[in-house]
Parts: C-alpha cells; sequence; structure tokens
C-alpha cells in the first residue's frame, strides 16, 4: 500500500466517524421540534410549564450545533468566500483548503480545546445541575460538547488537508 493509500484511507476513516456523527445528531432536530410543540401546547392550551423540557431543547439544539459542525464542514456546508474558490482550479481550492485549515482551522481548535479544558473538568469534578430546580441534571455533559466539538472540527480539517495534500500531489506529477 502506497503511502498516498495509506493517507486517503485515515482521510476516509475520519469522513466516515464524521458523517456518521452528522446523521446521527441530526435527529436532534427531530427532538427540538417535537419538544418545541409539546412545549407551546402545555403553555398555551394547558398553561403549565416545564423547565426540564425547554432545556432538552436547548440541549438539543446545542449537541445538533456542536457535534454536526464538522459533518457540515465535510459536505461544504460552511461560509467561504466563494469569489476565490467557486472557479477555481483544483490545485487553487487544494491550496485554499490547505491553508484554510492549517493558519485558521487548526489553530481556533486547538485553543477552543486549550481553554475548555478546565471549564469542562471542573463541572465534571462537580457533576454540575442545571441552576433551575427542575432542570435537568446534566449541564456537565452539555459542556463536553465544547472540547468534542474542538476535536471533531480538528479531525475533519485533518480529513480535508490530507485530501489537500494528496490533490497537490497528483498535480504535480
Amino acid at each position: 500500500m502506497s503511502v498516498f493509500a495509506r493517507f486517503g484511507s485515515i482521510a476516509d476513516r475520519i469522513d466516515g466517524v464524521t458523517a456518521a456523527i452528522g446523521r446521527t445528531v441530526a435527529w436532534c432536530l427531530l427532538v427540538m421540534v417535537i419538544a418545541q410543540v409539546v412545549v407551546v401546547l402545555m403553555r398555551y392550551v394547558l398553561g403549565l410549564g416545564s423547565i426540564w423540557l425547554q432545556e432538552t431543547i436547548l440541549y438539543a439544539h446545542a449537541a445538533l450545533f456542536m457535534l454536526a459542525a464538522a459533518w457540515t464542514l465535510q459536505q461544504g456546508g460552511h461560509v467561504r468566500v466563494d469569489i476565490f474558490y467557486a472557479e477555481a482550479s483544483v490545485r487553487r481550492k487544494a491550496l485554499i483548503d490547505l491553508f484554510g485549515a492549517l493558519v485558521l482551522l487548526f489553530p481556533f481548535a486547538i485553543a477552543l480545546l486549550w481553554v475548555s479544558a478546565s471549564y469542562v473538568g471542573r463541572s465534571w469534578a462537580v457533576l454540575e445541575h442545571s441552576r433551575e430546580t427542575s432542570g435537568l441534571p446534566l449541564v456537565f455533559l452539555l459542556k463536553t460538547l465544547i472540547p468534542l466539538f474542538a476535536i471533531l472540527l480538528g479531525l475533519q480539517g485533518l480529513s480535508q488537508s490530507i485530501r489537500a495534500v494528496l490533490a497537490l500531489s497528483v498535480n504535480e506529477r
């Protein structure tokens, strides 16, 4: 197996994990919609409120956003300056992707991971609960999404960097 094939295989595995996580957490959208409908019906039809149900919507939204961001990156759904990218050659696109990952994505992911480590660690140390009496007792899990977001985004950036380097090496031959 050549070096190029090995790196391509690593990128394929990262892409597979990213897509599987993205497809799985996409179901959080259904949870959010159903929970929101229930909250509205309870409030305006029955005159009742539910903090834990409202927090469920918040948690589902956070999980969807934080865990599907890498999948969105993989699918090309993030904002980029298409003036430079849309009509670019394969080589230029690879250079832009590589530059973006090395200069923007990796430093961001590393900084977020570094900054969030103690924040999440403190939350886990006390198994942090909601400040609301009837809220969800899972704030520590919610905060864990922050470093997971950074790790998944960094891994997807690695996959795209590998693909960019492979595209550049093919163009040079």
